[in-house]
């Protein structure tokens, strides 16, 4: 009896058929006959891959003759060439590695190879491994399914590619004659290229595409076809089902009204849960680089909803996305946004001071408005002010300081002809800190495996890009990223204000994300060393935006609190207490520690109220705007 040959045991031998069967529809149909080696088609099977090449054929033919109609629907943000192009005109004139380190780079190359082969029972080192488990020397999540362990050719070529990776990434970082800022660079180009250079991003040295391609007779490279597709003509690459989510139904949901609006911003007040509120309201200055509605995802994740409950009267700022009407905002409109929502909240409610939170940048800009009002004499406008994951001090800023040299903000602002900086451009910058995460496993998942997005409303938020003016984003980068200027006393001048962080004595209540590789912890920290008021520092676990959206009833992670007097974060950690679960009751207790009067909710207290003229029901229409 003559055992019938396994297919897929035939495209390791034979991987370039594989590789006409998967790029054949671009140019021609697939040759089915090239999947199976020498095995006999079914003729059932034969016309589901001449239909699959017939698709994928169809599929780009279209969206070609889409471009040929409307050269303007082709987007530059989506181009990966674009972007590589970008990080490795630089790193191309880096002689890394020297021919001693190529030499060494053989021979050790040389004895994982043997090391490798060996635990198949192959080579000079067949017999060291005798019918074991196969242990291979480096592990990553990449390659964690047991396709990538159970022949041979696959197990060399990822084990091969850590091993350079990691020692390209040593080259890089041993590199002599190299300032600070360049090393920095040189070695965040590097991760980005070693990491879009996995095996696992290419459906030929992918044997979890290659099987899932047999077993789907090449539905799955259709799938994908159509997501990449749809990705190119948004110019943005999608992370989840954008149809799944709904503002104001299913994400964006505590009730309330727009009681104030101005070109820049609409101000949404929230209606009160409880009969008693806090006497002093509450208003959350949200990053415009994203959506405001990351506090308030839905019933289970919303701080905004949280708050309602606890008795705060709750203000949102909910910034409008630029637009080229905006060519001419600066940083100084943002601030003069701020004090414009304090000094309407002050009126409206009739209350002489506000609490107010700042996130990530606005949070900078929250602590420049704080000292303009120090400078004024308005300080009693704001009675505490809290920070989630923002920065003052940017000399520790992070992996974000690998794009503001000069060429680079040059860059940016050529991306920016009509006077705002799209969206896209920001998501896909921070998009490339997390490589593996956020752009290469998708590739995989929904290009090269054909599977459904999922319906995850954080990874929709994420992908709910805002534009920017490109002036203050300008400014920002300069001032701030590059120049560190806003901790300099009277440096920086707002409103026409020289401003100074020393004379912020506001009570000051600092989250910092533990993991956060956007606004570093060490880099968050530096907030104490220039406020001179006091100031509570607490350090949650996970990262810029986990590390914020924790609630309570979610069980999730820690953070940690030191009542002593530490000089530094090391300091802070080695004396620290750790507390299970969310952060947010300890700043609850420490938000009613600075105000516990309570008032009745009544009154325009209750937005949209008799009397009460508001605008619209929240979200609103500027966090809809595109």
């Amino acid at each position: 009896m003559t055992e019938t040959p396994d297919p897929f045991t035939n495209l390791y031998e034979h991987p370039a058929k594989l590789a006409r069967a998967m790029f054949a529809p671009l140019t021609g149909a697939i040759d089915p006959s090239l999947m199976m080696g020498d095995t006999p088609m079914k003729p059932e099977d034969a016309q589901a891959w001449a239909e699959t090449g017939a698709k994928l054929q169809a599929l780009w033919a279209q969206y070609q003759a889409e471009q040929m109609s409307n050269p303007q629907a082709l987007v530059p943000y989506f181009d990966p060439a674009r972007w590589m192009a970008l990080a490795t005109d630089w790193y191309q004139q880096m002689p890394i590695a020297q021919p001693e380190q190529q030499k060494a780079l053989w021979d050790e190359g040389m004895e994982l190879w043997n090391a490798v082969l060996g635990q198949y029972g192959l080579g000079p080192k067949a017999g060291e491994n005798a019918g074991g488990d196969v242990e291979l020397p480096r592990k990553d999540r990449r390659f964690a399914d047991e396709k990538w362990r159970a022949h041979p050719a696959f197990a060399l070529i990822h084990q091969t590619y850590l091993f350079l990776a990691e020692r390209v990434e040593q080259m890089a970082d041993n590199m002599e004659g190299l300032n600070p800022q360049q090393r920095e660079q040189l070695k965040f180009t590097t991760k980005a290229i070693t990491e879009a250079a996995s095996p696992a991003n290419f459906p030929l040295t992918n044997p979890v595409v290659m099987e899932r391609t047999l077993e789907t007779k090449g539905q799955n490279l259709v799938k994908g076809m159509e997501h990449l597709l749809a990705d190119m003509r948004r110019g943005q690459l999608s992370h989840t089902d954008a149809s799944a989510f709904t503002l104001g139904e299913n994400i964006a949901t505590t009730p309330g009204k727009v009681v104030h609006e101005t070109p820049l911003y609409q101000l949404i007040q929230y209606s009160p849960t409880t009969d008693k509120v806090m006497a002093t309201p509450l208003v959350i200055f949200p990053p415009w680089i994203n959506r405001f509605y990351i506090l308030d995802l839905n019933e289970k994740k919303s701080f905004v909803k949280w708050a309602v409950e606890q008795g705060v009267t709750v203000f949102m700022v909910s910034w409008k996305s630029a637009d080229a009407s905006m060519k001419d905002i600066i940083w100084d409109d943002y601030v003069r946004a701020q004090i414009d929502a304090i000094d309407h909240i002050r009126t409206r409610l009739d209350v002489p001071s506000v609490h107010a939170i700042g996130y990530c940048v606005a949070g900078t800009t929250l602590a420049a408005t704080l000292a303009l009002l120090h400078r004024r004499g308005e300080e009693d406008k704001v009675k505490s002010a809290t920070f989630f994951t923002a920065q003052v001090d940017f000399e520790k800023a992070g992996e974000l300081l690998n794009f503001i040299d000069d060429s680079q903000l040059g860059t940016i602002k050529a991306l920016s002809p009509d006077g705002y900086l799209d969206g896209r451009y920001m998501a896909a910058t921070f998009n490339l800190l997390r490589g593996t995460d956020l752009i290469w496993n998708y590739v995989v998942n929904n290009y090269l495996l054909g599977e459904d997005y999922p319906a995850f409303d954080l990874l929709h938020w994420n992908g709910d890009v805002t534009n920017l003016p490109a002036k203050w984003h300008q400014q920002y980068l300069r001032d701030l990223y590059r120049d560190n200027r806003l901790v300099e006393a009277d440096a920086l001048s707002v409103d026409g204000t020289p401003i100074d962080l020393g004379q912020v004595r506001t009570p000051t209540y600092v989250q910092a994300g533990k993991e956060d590789h956007i606004a570093p912890a060490e880099s968050v920290w530096r907030l104490k060393e220039h406020f001179t008021g006091p100031i509570k520092f607490v350090l949650a676990g996970s990262g810029h935006i986990a590390g914020v959206v924790n609630p309570p009833s979610s069980g999730k992670y820690q953070y940690w609190t030191n009542d002593g007097s530490p000089r530094n974060l090391a300091e802070f950690r080695e004396g620290a207490q750790e507390h299970p679960g969310s952060w947010w009751p300890d700043w609850i207790d420490w938000l009613r520690d600075q105000d516990g009067e309570t008032v009745a909710a009544t009154g325009k207290r209750k937005p949209g109220g008799k009397g009460d003229k508001v605008i619209e029901d929240a979200p609103g229409r500027y966090v809809a705007t595109r």
